[in-house]
């Protein structure tokens, strides 16, 4: 959000979960990304990717290229999320985290 790292998105075998960062929660600068998403420790739930984060995936004509030249599944939404996201029009962008070794 702003440049700044908000929280964490995550799927698995259970469905999507998104959780505000303690440290951001308790920063100055802390706003939630979407009022869908108010500020709060709990995490945010869902069997399907949650709506805020759906409507970030591009459309239509976007969309197509981007399968096309990446060869991707359309209908996995995590992945779309993760490589046509990094740079979105408004305050929020989406970067994968390195996992530990």
């Amino acid at each position: 959000m702003h440049g700044i790292l908000a929280g964490q998105y995550i799927q698995d075998g259970e469905g999507y979960h998104y959780t505000y960062l303690q440290e951001y929660l308790d920063s100055k600068e802390a706003q939630p990304i979407s009022l869908t998403l108010p500020l709060q420790v709990e995490s945010f739930d869902s069997l399907t990717m949650l709506p805020f984060f759906d409507g970030l995936i591009p459309e239509g004509w976007l969309l197509d290229i981007a399968v096309k030249n990446w060869k991707l599944d359309s209908r996995d939404r995590m992945v779309l999320l993760l490589l046509c996201c990094k740079d979105t029009i408004g305050a929020v962008s989406i970067e994968p985290l390195n996992e530990p070794a």
